[in-house]
C-alpha cells in the first residue's frame, strides 16, 4: 500500500484530529507518532531513518497516509518516494502552536531520559535528533523555534506544486480537506482531539506515570 497523503506539518498542528479525519474519509490507517508509541518494532526503523537509512516500505506497511512527526520531518523524501501522494501541510496560528508545543512536546523531550518505558525513551531520543537538533538547530527559545515553524511552511509551499498541496487549519473543518481529496463531506463533526491536557495524560500513561 502506497501513501496517498503525506503530512508535512509540525506536531501540535491538529495532527491527531487529522489522523482521525483521514481514517474516517477512508484513506486507510494513518501513521502518527501515536502509532510509534504503540508499536515498539517501529522505533528501530525510525532510528535507521534518522541515520539516513530509511526503509519507507517497511515503516509505512499497512498505512495509507501519514501526519505528524516523525514522518513529517521527512516530507521532502516522502514526496519524492510517493510521487502520486498529495501533501497536506497542517498549520495553526503561531502563538497558539508555540504555547501548545512548549507545554507538550518540548517538555517531553526535555525529560526523555527519565521515561521508564524503553521503547518510548528510545523514540524520544530519535525525536530529539529530528526535532530539537535538526529542525530547531538546538534552539529552545520562542523566537528561534517560531522562525523554524515559519520556515517549514515556506519551504513546503515553495517545493510542492499548488495542485498537489493543501495548507490546512483543522479549524476550517471538512470542506477544504474533502475538496482537496475528492471525498464527500461527512455528516459528522470534524474530529477535535488531543488537547494539551489529553497529550500530557497520554504521555503519563505511556511512560508508566
Amino acid at each position: 500500500m502506497a501513501l496517498s497523503v503525506i503530512g508535512a506539518g509540525f506536531g501540535r498542528t491538529g495532527t491527531m484530529s487529522l489522523k482521525q479525519a483521514l481514517e474516517q474519509l477512508g484513506l486507510g490507517r494513518c501513521h502518527h507518532m501515536e502509532e510509534v508509541m504503540g508499536h515498539p518494532a517501529q522505533v528501530p526503523l525510525w532510528a535507521d531513518a534518522a541515520a539516513g537509512k530509511p526503509d519507507w516500505n517497511r515503516i509505512f506497511d499497512g498505512y495509507g497516509c501519514m501526519v505528524d512527526w516523525p514522518g513529517a520531518h521527512f516530507w521532502r523524501e516522502l514526496a519524492d518516494f510517493y510521487p502520486d501522494a498529495k501533501v497536506l501541510l497542517s498549520v495553526r496560528p503561531e502563538e497558539a502552536w508555540w504555547n501548545s508545543y512548549s507545554e507538550t512536546i518540548a517538555t517531553v523531550l526535555a525529560m526523555r531520559e527519565k521515561i521508564p518505558v524503553p521503547h518510548i525513551r528510545d523514540m524520544m531520543g530519535v525525536a530529539q535528533t529530528l526535532i530539537a537538533e535538526r529542525t530547531f538547530k538546538g534552539a529552545t527559545d520562542k523566537v528561534s523555534i517560531l522562525s523554524a515553524y515559519r520556515r517549514r511552511i515556506e519551504e513546503v509551499k515553495a517545493a510542492i506544486p499548488p495542485e498537489r498541496l493543501l495548507v490546512f487549519n483543522v479549524a476550517e473543518g471538512w470542506e477544504p480537506l474533502c475538496r482537496f481529496l475528492g471525498k464527500p463531506v461527512p455528516e459528522t463533526q470534524f474530529p477535535r482531539v488531543n488537547s494539551a491536557e489529553e497529550f500530557k495524560a497520554l504521555m503519563r500513561k505511556m511512560s508508566g506515570g
